[in-house]
């Protein structure tokens, strides 16, 4: 294997950090503003806040109604990301440990489904669920975010189990265990690096989706965090310090979430490397 050039890995760490720049910068300066008066920040929006205004947070919290779209929001994005993940790790098992006609034809149908543009879908995706009765309920969102995310997932998943040893399932065979038995117990937990992946992905984009819910519902009660978030917004459209202070709060639980599957999620492309 070739080494890579001086000129080529100092080209390549100088992108990255102009990337990590372009990303890390506008998310510290919300965060710095978040901390200031709403003079201190028309002053000198660039600067330090000279004393952290705490009280920021708890105004957002309180005039957003942020605990109901907060709650709404977890239920919809952990209901949608269990489904996801149960559905699209049994499919992903049975395509890439067992042999089976119309096996490749399944496999094509999920990957498919990466193919089809997401918003394209809405129109149908709105008269199917009111003629169903389900807008302005907690599934009209589970159930689009559950179809949307089952093919990358499945595609995931069934790469990393595909390269897992066959002699797992052989030895766990010959002790009496089935087929629902090895997987639970053998194959799912050895896939917790590829599982980080799925998860995270998952959850950024259920917890961070607008369009849908926006189309979807309308009920206050039922609202999403990012509904709420564009309702304040317009509402407090002269006081910059408390929208910082609310779209810093609804960052949060990506970057906890994240953090605490980091270590899987780099063990996985680590193992994906390996493997390649």
């Amino acid at each position: 294997m070739e080494r890579t050039s001086p000129i080529m890995r100092i080209a390549a760490y100088v992108f990255l950090l102009l990337f990590a720049a372009f990303n890390i910068i506008p998310l510290f300066y919300m965060v710095v503003g978040s901390f200031k008066t709403e003079s201190e920040y028309a002053n000198s929006p660039f600067s330090l806040p000279e004393v952290l205004q705490f009280s920021n947070y708890s105004r957002a919290w309180e005039i957003a109604n942020m605990s109901t779209y907060f709650m709404n929001s977890i239920i919809v994005t952990f209901g949608s990301l269990i489904v996801t993940v149960v559905l699209g790790a049994l499919a992903a098992f049975f395509l890439s440990r067992f042999k089976f006609k119309l096996r490749g034809f399944t496999y094509a149908l999920f990957l498919l489904g990466m193919l089809v543009p997401i918003h394209a879908t809405l129109i149908p995706i709105f008269m199917l669920m009111k003629n169903i009765g389900l807008l302005d309920t907690y599934f009209s969102l589970i159930l689009p975010y559950t179809a949307f995310h089952l093919s990358l997932t499945i595609f995931i998943l069934e790469g990393f189990m595909r390269g897992l040893p066959r002699d797992l399932e052989e030895s766990a065979v010959m002790d009496g265990a089935g087929v629902y038995r090895i997987f639970w117990s053998i194959i799912f937990p050895i896939t917790r690096p590829a599982l980080a992946t799925v998860v995270i992905l998952n959850f950024i984009y259920n917890w961070n989706e607008y369009l849908f819910a926006l189309v979807l519902i309308s009920k206050e009660a039922v609202k999403t965090l990012p509904l709420g978030i564009a309702s304040f917004v317009g509402i407090e459209t002269a006081n910059l310090t408390l929208q910082m202070a609310a779209l810093t709060i609804a960052l949060i639980p990506i970057l906890i979430f994240y953090l605490l599957l980091q270590k899987q999620l780099v063990n996985g492309m680590t193992a994906g490397a390996v493997k390649g």
